[in-house]
């Protein structure tokens, strides 16, 4: 099904026109590879079947050069497949530091999307034309997997780990967004719709959308109701690591390894605090693991990057 509606789909990024023509130059190099030998094949059946009268002498031939130009002939084109196909490849795993980042979680059966300023919506996804797009997943429950057909993209969520998504989608218009990866009862209705628009439509959008603030005032607002000021606050008096420029930091664990401070480690700090312990902290940071959902702890994320800049000890509400 995943494979006819990319057939289908037409295509809405550059990406995905890399991709027709990887599959088609692919499809082209296999039949010249396969061709041959089933056309030889097909001709020695039939030049020497049984009965047939034919010199079935073996003439000694020891051409080297025909012999090694029909093995490196394949194997330099097969190298070249691999090394365009491993650019591509790549080239998913490094979004422009400029692109537009929004959050996704996928949980029994639908998708919802967070958008920097706030604005949230359920199984349909708008984003403006000819801009860099990263989408953050995370899964509420079991594995998902985002699946795009007219960008070309599927990325897999997996629970308790973020993976991350990014496209720059040129031709406006909606296209089928779905859930690649069986996932309960209702996985084939888990679907929606990738609405790209012009930049000056995606601002009037944004501007209609209703919102209780950006992601990261959304994440302040958590901050203070579940009690993290208590201990993180500039007037704490619990021995708690400071959150004012901590994301993208390195960060000595008590148990001598060092880590960076990415979107990741802050997730597993809030659900899975006696992991990676802070080194010189004690170990009193309790588990928010049965008491936040992905959203949630998406935004505290955000309020955590937004004070990347800050000083230490510079204080948060």
């Amino acid at each position: 099904m995943n494979r006819l509606l990319t057939f289908w789909a037409g295509q809405a990024s550059h990406h995905a026109g890399q991709v027709d023509t990887l599959f088609l130059g692919l499809a082209v190099l296999a039949v010249l590879l396969s061709a041959p030998v089933f056309i030889l094949i097909t001709w020695f059946a039939v030049k020497y079947r049984r009965g047939k009268p034919a010199d079935r002498t073996h003439a000694v031939n020891r051409n080297v050069w025909l012999e090694v130009s029909w093995a490196a002939i394949p194997f330099l084109a097969t190298v070249a497949f691999y090394l365009w196909s491993t650019g591509l490849f790549i080239d998913l795993y490094q979004p422009p530091a400029e692109a537009l980042a929004i959050n996704a979680v996928g949980k029994q059966w639908m998708w919802k999307f967070q958008h920097p300023g706030g604005q949230a919506e359920i199984n349909e996804l708008h984003v403006p034309a000819g801009q860099a797009v990263v989408v953050t997943l995370a899964s509420q429950d079991v594995i998902h997997s985002l699946f795009v057909p007219a960008l070309r993209l599927k990325q897999d969520v997996v629970p308790g780990r973020y993976t991350r998504l990014w496209f720059r989608a040129d031709a406006a218009g909606s296209y089928a967004l779905v859930c690649a990866q069986f996932c309960g009862t209702d996985h084939a209705v888990m679907g929606g719709q990738l609405v790209v628009q012009t930049p000056a439509d995606y601002a009037r959008w944004l501007a209609a959308a209703g919102t209780d603030g950006s992601l990261a005032a959304q994440g302040a607002v958590l901050f203070r109701q579940m009690g993290c000021s208590g201990c993180h606050g500039a007037a704490s008096t619990v021995h708690a690591p400071p959150l004012e420029g901590l994301y993208g930091r390195p960060v000595p664990l008590a148990n001598g390894q060092v880590v960076t401070a990415d979107d990741q480690y802050l997730r597993d700090s809030i659900l899975l605090p006696q992991a990676q312990v802070a080194a010189g902290y004690p170990a009193i940071m309790p588990t928010y693991q049965n008491v936040l959902g992905e959203e949630d702890v998406l935004k505290l994320v955000a309020y955590i990057k937004s004070l990347a800049n800050a000083q230490p000890g510079g204080g948060h509400e």
